[in-house]
């Protein structure tokens, strides 16, 4: 199986999980979540690592989600995983959002991860635009 993982400070990882739920179908066992609470130590994150991939085996493939390159919740996740003897079956990447991982729940079963990463990046960052509405009222309508 391809999990996807994700890992953040705060609560954003269980939220984002949250939302993957309702967009991609609840009870889904391929979506782990985990978070560094405030004031939590790094040991006991990587406990709570381990705990949230305690079912991942030597035959399955994580797709491993942080919200920023560099943090202490992508790094201790990737420290644990290594332990776990699993980092190469392994693909990391920082900055999270909800489009980029939607993509990646929905895909992962559908094509290679190398090629799954590669339209992955490119897409989520196409997601990132201003939002505007045009307001169509003249002045003298107000």
């Amino acid at each position: 199986m391809k999990y996807v993982v994700l890992v953040s400070h705060g609560t954003m990882a269980p939220g984002l999980h949250n939302a993957l739920s309702m967009l991609a179908g609840g009870g889904r066992e391929d979506i782990l979540s985990t978070s560094l609470e405030n004031g939590m130590g790094a040991s006991d994150f990587a406990e709570k690592v381990r705990s949230c991939i305690s079912k991942v085996t030597q035959e399955d493939e994580i797709l491993l989600f942080g919200d920023l390159v560099g943090g202490s919740p992508l790094t201790t996740a990737a420290n644990v995983i290594a332990e776990q003897g699993l980092m190469g079956r392994t693909v990391m990447l920082g900055g999270m959002n909800l489009p980029l991982a939607l993509s990646a729940v929905l895909m992962k079963d559908t094509m290679d991860t190398k090629d799954l990463v590669e339209m992955l990046i490119p897409e989520a960052r196409e997601e990132l635009k201003t939002f505007q509405i045009e307001n169509n009222e003249s002045e003298d309508e107000i």
